[in-house]
C-alpha cells in the first residue's frame, strides 16, 4: 500500500468518526458532507473515477442540500406554532 492510499484511508476513518461523534444535525449534515468529499479522495487514489464522480455529485451535494432543506422546514415549521 503506498503512503497517499493510506494518508487517504486515515482521512476517511477520521472524517467518519466526526460525524459519528457529532449531536447536532445541521453539523452532522455538513460533517457528512465532508465525509463524502474524502471518500471521493479515497476512489479517486485507488483508481476508480467513476465511482468518485458519483460519490461527489451525490453524497458531496444532493444529499446535503436535501437534508439541509428538510431541516430548515423543520425547524421553520415549528417556530409557526
Amino acid at each position: 500500500m503506498i503512503p497517499l492510499q493510506l494518508a487517504a484511508l486515515l482521512m476517511v476513518a477520521l472524517a467518519g468518526t466526526t460525524v459519528v461523534l457529532v449531536r447536532d444535525p445541521l453539523r452532522m449534515t455538513i460533517l457528512n458532507a465532508v465525509y463524502a468529499l474524502t471518500l471521493t479522495i479515497l476512489f479517486l487514489v485507488f483508481q476508480s473515477p467513476d465511482v468518485a464522480l458519483s460519490m461527489l455529485v451525490v453524497g458531496g451535494i444532493a444529499y446535503p442540500v436535501v437534508l439541509l432543506a428538510a431541516i430548515a422546514r423543520v425547524r421553520s415549521g415549528s417556530e409557526h406554532e
